[in-house]
């Protein structure tokens, strides 16, 4: 066979692969919308005989809250931005065989990095820039770091580790909001960043901004690290199996600290760019800002894929900007909450006939 036709052969199963990937989610968020219909059929008084009447409804509502109008558009893109950064955080993590919950708490302390080092005067303002994303990186990939080194040296589980980090870092950015240096006197707040350090935004009247090529940018950069390095290469060894890893050479522990400051790193820019672009200062946190623990929704979705959670933050960014019109509209705004969760236990589970699918494949190698 030719070189040539190997190519053609080759690009032809990545394109197949690519579709079979990309097919149960796609089928996830259809069911998921079709059983949210009978909830609006129960809200709206919908007989059964006008189901499709009462999912042309629901799909207008979420069109018009989300795309319809330019406003609309920019409010879904500024809540689509930081899902990017938390989506591609949690897939870097998943890749790896590991659970980042403290996605949420990087975010948070990226936004601290940025409220904090956009204060600095004098500044040009693209170096201000910089400084504001090596600092979300810094101290995003520190803080994701710390719960991937107890994992690597002691055995520790990182689900624990990183939830109570999650609320080690937002204490500590309430003492640093309320309590320290940075603090404005009568203000649960950080004073404003300088201008130097404020991303463009698209409208006077609109939070969403430039960060959003940032997000894309890194996604495309993660994906590319993950798939088209040996960094990568082995970060997904030792999330596919790190024994089998382990015994080919791979430095497990190594690789496991790798991801998760990798992981931290993305989230911390997140939040350090979303200070940037969006709040401008950053204030007392009555509770997490959440985008950490959408993000897990986003890769899943995605199936840790960081260009899909391009697409798959677009999707949750969109159900959450409709969610006022459905309330205004006396559809429950709950109901995007219940197609995210539809969304998610389909996409589970496909990972547990996979895992099921698997376990048979062994029991056979071993039994032929």
């Amino acid at each position: 066979m030719s070189n040539e036709m190997k190519n053609e052969n080759k690009i032809l199963k990545t394109i197949v692969n690519a579709i079979k990937s990309l097919l149960f989610p796609f089928v996830a968020i259809i069911i998921s919308i079709f059983v949210a219909v009978f909830f609006v059929m129960w809200a709206k008084g919908y007989a059964i005989s006008e189901y499709f009447s009462a999912l042309g409804h629901l799909f207008g509502l979420v069109w018009q809250g989300s795309f319809a109008t330019q406003r609309n558009a920019l409010t879904t893109l500024s809540y689509v931005t930081p899902l990017i950064f938390t989506g591609v955080a949690n897939s870097i993590a998943f890749r790896c065989g590991l659970f980042n919950i403290g996605v949420e708490g990087q975010f948070v302390m990226g936004m601290i990095a940025g409220g904090i080092l956009g204060l600095i005067p004098g500044l040009n303002p693209v170096i201000h820039i910089l400084i504001i994303i090596v600092g979300g990186i810094v101290i995003g990939g520190l803080w994701g770091g710390i719960p991937g080194a107890l994992k690597a040296r002691f055995g520790t589980n990182e689900v624990i580790n990183t939830i109570m980090m999650n609320y080690i870092g937002m204490n500590l950015a309430n003492w640093i909001v309320k309590k320290s240096i940075f603090t404005v006197p009568g203000k649960s707040s950080t004073p404003l960043i300088q201008e130097s350090a404020r991303l463009m935004r698209f409208s006077n009247t609109n939070e969403a901004n430039i960060s959003i090529f940032m997000a894309i940018a890194f996604a495309i950069f993660i994906y590319w690290l993950l798939w088209k390095t040996t960094i990568g290469y082995e970060i997904r060894g030792v999330g596919i199996n790190p024994s089998a890893s382990e015994y080919g050479g791979i430095n497990v522990s190594k690789n496991m600290i790798l991801a998760m400051v990798l992981s931290g790193a993305i989230a911390g820019i997140g939040g350090a760019t979303h200070v940037a672009g969006v709040r401008y200062q950053v204030q007392d946190f009555m509770a997490l800002p959440g985008f950490g623990f959408d993000g897990i929704a986003v890769a899943l979705l995605a199936k840790s894929n960081p260009i899909g959670c391009i697409a798959s933050a677009v999707l949750f960014g969109a159900l959450k900007s409709s969610s006022t019109l459905l309330q205004l509209n006396d559809i429950p705004k709950e109901i995007v909450f219940l197609i995210q969760s539809i969304i998610i236990i389909f996409v589970a589970t496909d990972y547990i006939v996979k895992y099921f699918a698997d376990k048979r494949k062994k029991g056979e190698v071993v039994n032929g």
